[in-house]
């Protein structure tokens, strides 16, 4: 790796309900963005909040998409509360409307960064792209484009994709709706060719002043759901789905995944013995003591170890005597990347005990293989 190079394994992503969350402040984020428009490298940027969380349990092809992620700050005030909950040591909320406000309001190395606006609804990528380039900032909209109100299918037409690559854009900021945006992205990532990309969606309704954001102190109070239900009134039937959704998931993952947490305490300050085997292409990393993040660091240098020589890597959990959010955050890193590279990621000896872990992070997908067929191999939503 390069110096000042970051790979997937540096990320420090933690665990949150089976979700890929990375602890990072704004500037971190500013930091990534920047690096991967000088470098023209991948870097697929979700901003995960409770409806992401929602659609998270109840479509498989928007978890794989969220799975694919390169960087998944906390978006919603209710992610940072579950991550404060369950001792993820975040410290701030990272709102995709706020990235767009600090790049607009910041000067990169260099030039400015170039953004591509994309969706929302009639006249609302056009507005934002004019008010955004009224004024010399941190950002330049190279083009915008309204699909109108299509299939993510139809939205994957050739002229739309080569519209946004002839751009040479930096950035593409996408407003579909959160699964279709998501969906969108991940299924053409193959063809898109502008270095960043996410969904920030209504940041492009807030640029255009077509809606108004929630004073700082209802955002900060995690109170913005009730200024977005005054301003659009629709979404109230949403924001009563993702909070019942909330509220059950609090009921049979949060509450007994802390319950279990104290019981188990003392198991968590055991030292941890990392052993590394590579033989024909196979990796075996067995691993003893307390998968924590107290001693992550050395488990994370065997997973990059064995991603760099290995077809297989088989992870064997027998003799570990407990495990957290931010072990389990990297063994979603590292299945991510086995799906990009068609390598394989086999758990093995999983007690009942780490099973019932696991399960209650919402992670049971990692007892069962990847899924080929279903994308978690493209390049994507990657780098």
């Amino acid at each position: 790796m390069d110096e000042g190079e970051i790979d997937d394994l540096s990320r420090e992503v933690y665990c949150i309900l089976g979700m890929p969350i990375d602890v990072i402040d704004m500037q971190g984020v500013l930091s990534r963005i920047y690096r991967a428009a000088a470098k023209s490298s991948d870097l697929f940027l979700s901003t995960p909040n409770l409806n992401f969380l929602v659609n998270f349990y109840s479509d498989l092809e928007f978890r794989d998409a969220m799975l694919l992620s390169d960087l998944s700050p906390a978006d919603g005030m209710p992610i940072v509360w579950l991550a404060r909950v369950l001792g993820v040591p975040i410290k701030e909320r990272v709102a995709g409307s706020d990235i767009l406000v600090a790049l607009r309001g910041s000067r990169g190395p260099g030039r400015p960064l170039k953004l591509f606006l994309f969706g929302g609804n009639e006249g609302v990528a056009e507005a934002a792209s004019d008010a955004l380039n009224a004024e010399q900032n941190g950002v330049v909209c190279v083009g915008w484009h309204f699909p109108g109100y299509r299939s993510v299918e139809e939205l994957g037409d050739d002229l739309i994709i080569d519209a946004i690559n002839s751009s040479k854009a930096d950035f593409l900021v996408v407003c579909l709706g959160s699964i279709k945006g998501q969906l969108w992205l991940k299924r053409n990532a193959e063809k898109i060719r502008v270095p960043i990309r996410s969904h920030l969606g209504a940041a492009l309704n807030f640029e255009a002043g077509s809606v108004k954001r929630a004073p700082a102190i209802m955002r900060e109070l995690g109170l913005e759901w009730l200024w977005r239900i005054k301003e659009e009134p629709y979404l109230w039937r949403r924001y009563c789905r993702d909070g019942g959704v909330l509220l059950y998931l609090l009921c049979i993952r949060v509450a007994p995944l802390l319950i279990y947490k104290k019981l188990t305490m003392k198991d968590s300050g055991a030292s941890l013995v990392v052993n590394l085997e590579i033989q024909d292409g196979c990796s075996r990393i067995n691993i003893c003591g307390a998968a924590t993040s107290k001693n992550i660091e050395e488990i994370i240098e065997a997973f990059r170890k064995s991603l760099s020589n290995s077809k297989y890597i088989v992870i064997n959990l027998a003799d570990i005597s407990t495990m957290d959010a931010r072990f389990l955050g990297a063994l979603l890193v590292v299945r991510k990347m086995v799906g990009l590279n068609g390598s394989e990621m086999i758990l093995t000896g999983v007690s009942s005990k780490l099973e019932r872990i696991i399960r209650l992070n919402g992670a049971d997908f990692l007892l069962a293989p990847i899924d080929k067929s279903s994308g978690a191999n493209e390049k994507g939503a990657a780098g």
